[in-house]
């Protein structure tokens, strides 16, 4: 969900793809990466989700397609909620809302001064492409009347893929994090994918596992006809 700016410094071998064709992830080394270039369309992008690949990229360099080795994910009952953080979402301080504002909650995404841009203007509009066609969706959460905080990803069948999430309020995207796990159990979800482990998701619950294992979950979630909405 939230990439780690250390993974992919050195290029691994990759096979140059077609406009339509990615590497198979099964023939990948643990980078993952399995694609350069193609583009952008929602075709393109749900293909390569549904094949366990999702792009990661900077305004600098070509399209680049990943499936990495080992895979990060939430299990849908493995959400780490502190006291404390339990206490947040029951005060009433935040309010949290489904696909209000999927653009803004991007932008709040992208806007990591420190962290390099990943969330590029070409992937905002991508991404706005798939929230218009039902394969996007954002959770937001509110906090006197302002975007405080919120999470964004894709689902097919019934995968969700996390993209990333932000805060501008202490714990407004960990209560988003709480509002979205309840969802995605609630609709019928499969699978939480979060694509690298870092200190923050580690610290919420997330795991890694062979990437063997998410391909074949995956396999198995896109047979479910989860509903976000």
């Amino acid at each position: 969900m939230a990439r780690d700016p250390k993974r992919g410094e050195s290029a691994p071998r990759f096979a140059i793809m077609s406009p339509r064709l990615f590497l198979d992830p099964e023939r990948a080394d643990a980078d993952g990466l399995v694609g350069v270039g193609g583009n952008l369309q929602p075709s393109m992008l749900l293909e390569a989700y549904r094949r366990g690949i999702f792009p990661w990229f900077d305004a600098s360099s070509p399209i680049l397609w990943w499936s990495p080795d080992p895979r990060a994910i939430f299990e849908l009952d493995g959400l780490h909620v502190s006291r404390r953080l339990a206490r947040t979402v029951r005060s009433g301080r935040f309010t949290s809302t489904v696909d209000r504002a999927f653009t803004e909650v991007m932008r709040g995404c992208a806007h990591r001064p420190h962290d390099g841009v990943w969330i590029t203007p070409d992937m905002i509009v991508a991404y706005a492409r798939l929230h218009d066609l039902g394969h996007a969706h954002s959770v937001e959460v509110w906090h006197e009347g302002e975007l405080a905080g919120g999470v964004y990803g894709v689902t097919v069948g019934g995968l969700f893929a996390g993209e990333s999430m932000f805060s501008r309020v202490r714990d407004a995207s960990k209560v988003a994090l709480v509002y979205l796990m309840e969802r995605l159990r609630q609709r019928g979800y499969r699978l939480f994918d979060v694509q690298f482990l870092n200190d923050h998701t580690a610290g919420l619950g997330a795991v890694e596992i062979p990437r063997s294992e998410y391909l074949a979950r995956l396999r198995m979630a896109l047979t479910c006809e989860a509903r976000f909405n």
